[in-house]
């Protein structure tokens, strides 16, 4: 497999946690599937640090995908679920999905971290054999 492209991004928690407070189910509802928001509830001590990552893995992927946020992509384009063991599973649909399928992306590698403070996500975007 060859490495298609790479990104990486970083949140600072009490933006998330903002963002909550003013638009809970808007923000959520926009930026996350349910399936992710039922995740996070569940599994996160401090729900806003888990959505944190989630958002940070979303701006990695795009980043890779060489996109940002136009064209018709929307949040909730870009899931990211917990494998079995606990690594990031992302699928993709709508245009997301159509980006990454031109550019031959046929397995993603991604990792989250998090503290109090901040949330990091790397993205690579890998193709071919």
């Amino acid at each position: 497999m060859t490495i298609v492209g790479h990104g990486i991004d970083i949140v600072e928690t009490s933006r998330i946690a903002q963002l909550l407070e003013q638009h809970e189910q808007r923000f959520l509802d926009r930026c996350f599937t349910p399936p992710e928001q039922e995740y996070c509830r569940r599994n996160h001590r401090r729900y806003h640090e888990g959505l944190a990552g989630r958002f940070a893995a979303k701006e990695a992927i795009l980043k890779v995908l060489g996109t940002g946020w136009r064209g018709g992509i929307a949040w909730t384009d870009i899931e990211i679920l917990p494998e079995p063991s606990g690594q990031p599973r992302v699928r993709l649909t709508g245009e997301c999905q159509r980006i990454a399928q031109a550019l031959g992306i046929t397995r993603w590698c991604v990792s989250i971290s998090h503290i109090e403070t901040h949330a990091t996500a790397s993205a690579i975007g890998l193709g071919g054999e």
